[in-house]
């Protein structure tokens, strides 16, 4: 099952570099987000960039949204294109269709995080010499958050282009879904009162940055995995032929 898994991943991988029968412009759209998140914000950050989490939260996290466009299209892609049945047809068992085009997206977003991270280390060093790579216990976590960002990306995504008509369908829907989850968080605090904000910046001071870390990690992964599970059970290989 792995080889055919690899098999599908890999189909999908060069369907995303090769847009519009074009490599220029599947690298294009990598290198631009590589470019903001390794070059532009490490630039305008300095060596803060190097020595807090924030850079590499930024860096980490950037390349998740990227890869909105490869989830949507997994399922949907495949219905417009009219190739979902034939792949469906094929000898490949439903685990080796569902795991290989998730495996495919997060090997997509991870490649191009784990880019932007190395490149944004360059990028500082070669502003002020000497500067150092980042504190291995960040780096590492960046890592590790990164791959559960993806996930979690990859989960939701995947049972929206289930059953989706078309790639635009399925991208909106997910757009949607994830400004209405960071809306609240992004401008929340732009409305709070001045003495919510004061009691908000205490409570937060007073938590453990390495047990937060843990939990909300924990979360990510249960979710994660319960993401997994119903891709598992809506995953109908007949439903999906009829639909």
């Amino acid at each position: 099952m792995i080889n055919d898994m690899l098999t599908v991943m890999q189909k999908d991988l060069k369907e995303i570099f090769i847009q519009r029968g074009s490599l220029r412009a599947g690298f294009t759209n990598v290198l631009i987000v590589i470019g903001i998140g390794g070059i532009l914000f490490p630039l305008q950050s300095g060596r803060e960039w190097i020595n807090s989490p924030v850079g590499l939260a930024t860096a980490a996290w950037l390349p998740i949204f990227m890869s909105m466009g490869l989830v949507a299209d997994a399922f949907a892609g495949e219905r417009e294109r009219h190739t979902l049945e034939t792949l469906l047809a094929s000898r490949l068992s439903d685990a080796a269709i569902l795991y290989g085009k998730m495996l495919a997206a997060v090997v997509y977003g991870m490649g191009i995080a784990l880019a932007g991270i190395l490149v944004g280390a360059v990028t500082v060093n070669l502003q002020y010499p000497g500067t150092g790579f980042y504190p291995l216990p960040y780096f590492l976590g960046a890592l590790v958050f990164a791959f559960l960002g993806m996930m979690l990306v990859t989960g939701i995504g995947v049972q929206v282009s289930l059953h989706a008509s078309n790639v635009r369908q399925a991208y909106q829907k997910m757009s949607i879904g994830f400004l209405l989850l960071w809306l609240p968080l992004i401008l929340g605090p732009q409305f709070m009162p001045e003495s919510w904000k004061l009691q908000l910046a205490a409570g937060l001071s007073q938590i453990n940055g390495l047990q937060a870390a843990v939990g909300i990690g924990a979360a990510l992964v249960l979710v994660d995995l319960l993401l997994v599970w119903l891709a598992n059970v809506r995953f109908q290989r007949s439903r999906l032929i009829l639909d």
